[in-house]
């Protein structure tokens, strides 16, 4: 006997899209507290602010004033086309198993539960299967590779292995390859692919190979990395400038999406205006359309580093390095709220305070503001 799975209303669905949005909490934090699947928390917020806009477009509109019986009647003519169903299944296969996992409905009327899994490419096990949530002792492993992974990035799957073992860890490599897999980390050293562009991204040419960089906002890089917390884990992006290592802004989110790393680039713009050189990874947050045209208005040159080439953005992983040994790693963080604040107090240290020996014991605002004073003979 097939066990009935449970139905979200809409209203429930906004209540955790807005829980994710208001981004205090680790999507691992919102599946605990609402009960449900935490690939659904980064589904649903991704809804929302897709669908933010018809909000304010429709008001007043022929279309706002459309009878629920038209509608009721469009989606039915929309249901007996297989063409279009067959359309949105190859769309929908483009998705992560995850997301294509949380947009099965078991209870819708139209479509049987076996069709919508062969449309979206799933099994059935899969949809039956009940998905436990990070484990804590998972949480603790990933705080170690992640530690380790900084100071030792050549470590792969079977040396990060054996380092735990050394630690008192019983852990086997499969289960070492899938944390550092969910953590977006591997082992430096050129291999194919190593970054994957999302479906129909550009990648762009890497322009700053034998280039002297000598001022500020001729070239601006960024990039994300994970943030462990006490219940799952957040992501961290920054714009850098290159010449002087400031940072000119940075985001928190708990869901790896495009949005906050957006925010961050228009901040940073706004700021500080234009620069000549824009460089980043191929990362699909960074080839996707939303953000290049945001680089592309501006008339910004777009750089992207080569696969495996670490060095190509190595500014922005020293600084990666930085906040985590100096802030992260010594603070226990509550929520989301807390790592804003910390984060804050931090790069404001960070590029007021903290002298670099890379530029001659000075600040990062003293050579972004060309503030240096003279030194002593």
């Amino acid at each position: 006997m097939s066990r009935k799975r449970k139905q979200y209303s809409s209203d429930f669905k906004a209540k955790v899209a807005l829980a994710a949005l208001k981004g205090d909490q680790t999507t691992s934090e919102i599946a605990a507290r609402f009960e449900i699947h935490p690939t659904m928390v980064s589904q649903w917020k991704r809804e929302l602010l897709d669908n933010a806009t018809g909000v304010f477009e429709g008001k007043g509109s022929k279309a706002a004033q459309k009878s629920q019986e038209e509608i009721d009647t469009l989606y039915r003519e929309i249901g007996k086309l297989t063409v279009e169903r067959d359309f949105l299944s190859r769309k929908a296969r483009s998705l992560s198993r995850a997301q294509r996992l949380a947009l099965v409905e078991p209870q819708a009327p139209d479509v049987s539960l076996r069709r919508q899994c062969q449309l979206l490419g799933v099994s059935r096990s899969s949809v039956y299967y009940p998905h436990r949530g990070t484990r804590a002792e998972d949480l603790s492993l990933m705080r170690l590779i992640d530690e380790e992974h900084l100071r030792t990035p050549v470590y792969g799957s079977r040396r990060m292995t054996a380092h735990l073992n050394r630690l008192g860890h019983t852990v086997n490599r499969k289960r070492i390859q899938r944390l550092m897999r969910h953590m977006g980390l591997h082992a430096v050293y050129p291999k194919p692919r190593t970054s994957r562009p999302g479906v129909g991204h550009r990648v762009y040419p890497y322009l700053l190979r034998d280039r002297v960089i000598d001022r500020p906002n001729q070239v601006w890089a960024t990039d994300v990395t994970y943030v462990p917390m006490a219940r799952g884990f957040m992501y961290l992006v920054a714009i850098m400038d290159w010449h002087s290592r400031r940072v000119l802004a940075w985001r928190v989110s708990n869901t790896l999406d495009t949005d906050f790393c957006i925010d961050a680039l228009e901040e940073a713009l706004d700021r500080y205006g234009p620069p000549d050189i824009f460089n980043s990874d191929q990362g699909c947050q960074f080839t996707s359309r939303a953000f290049t045209e945001v680089l592309e208005s501006h008339g910004v040159r777009i750089s992207m580093d080569g696969k495996g080439c670490y060095r190509d953005n190595i500014f922005v992983e020293r600084l990666w390095r930085s906040v985590k040994y100096e802030c992260i790693y010594l603070k226990a963080f509550e929520d989301g709220a807390h790592l804003r604040q910390e984060l804050r107090a931090y790069f404001a240290w960070y590029n007021h305070h903290r002298p670099h020996q890379g530029l001659d014991d000075g600040t990062p605002d003293e050579v972004y503001f060309d503030q240096r004073l003279p030194r002593a003979a």
